[in-house]
């Protein structure tokens, strides 16, 4: 089944690659797990420094694809090949530029959700390149300087504090949804920020645990209390998880 992937990325990587628009492209993590795993997908990032064809356009380039949808941007495809799920994803190469200048405000490129989109990059697979963009982008993201990884830190921990305060306050009113909502924000910027002071890219959320959990340093007793924050049975306590996120937060704070 692993050869029949291969075929395929081979099949599209010659499809858009032969588009004037496209500069590069990459294949993500999704794509190298077993296709029995409910997680596979063949997930491409096409990176784009001109126009690419219209919608009904690429739907015939891929040749009658199953059950094939665009997003209303027109920035990602969704379709099945040969029975199995292509997910593409447009991206203009105009939008990270701006990193290669050393005097980048990095403020433009610190979300409080991490930095999965550039280890996207770092680790992507090359299937194709055109031009030096890929390479020199790779080197620049692999040396940014210490104020890249401490203003997104800042602005992970100001987000995570913000979630904390409404995950406390969802749990003192018994509201379930909101601090379901609350907590789901606390988990995001939490991890975030201590990829973040680790100076690592963030890989997907359905890997993230694994590699969270193997990061050199940690908040105090970090493993169990993220095994607490994260439990899904029915010994959810809010008032219990509140205060283990206040732990960690506090012991996040102190590294």
């Amino acid at each position: 089944m692993k050869h029949k992937v291969e075929l395929l990325a081979e099949r599209l990587t010659r499809i858009l690659s032969a588009w004037d628009g496209v500069n590069c492209l990459l294949s993500c993590d999704a794509s190298e797990t077993d296709v029995i795993d409910p997680y596979f997908a063949l997930v491409l990032d096409v990176y784009c420094d001109g126009p690419i064809p219209p919608i009904e356009t690429r739907m015939l380039a891929f040749e009658n694809p199953g059950a094939f949808e665009s997003s209303r941007s027109g920035q990602k495809d969704r379709f099945f090949l040969d029975g199995l799920p292509i997910h593409l994803e447009y991206k203009q190469t105009t939008d990270l530029t701006p990193l290669l200048d050393p005097g980048c405000d990095y403020q433009d490129f610190v979300p409080s959700s991490g930095t999965y989109y550039l280890y996207r990059i770092v680790e992507g697979t090359v299937l194709y390149s055109r031009g030096p963009w890929l390479e020199t982008m790779r080197k620049t993201l692999l040396s940014l300087p210490d104020s890249f990884w401490q203003a997104l830190r800042e602005t992970c921990q100001f987000k995570m504090e913000h979630c904390l305060s409404d995950l406390g306050g969802a749990a003192f009113k018994a509201d379930r949804y909101f601090f379901f909502v609350s907590l789901s924000g606390f988990l995001k910027a939490c991890a975030a920020s201590i990829f973040a002071l680790n100076r690592t890219w963030q890989p997907s959320n359905r890997h993230l645990t694994e590699a969270l959990l193997s990061l050199p340093l940690l908040p105090e007793d970090f493993s169990g209390r993220w095994e607490g924050l994260t439990r899904t049975d029915a010994r959810i306590v809010p008032e219990r998880i509140f205060q283990l996120a206040q732990l960690v937060a506090r012991s996040l704070f102190n590294l």
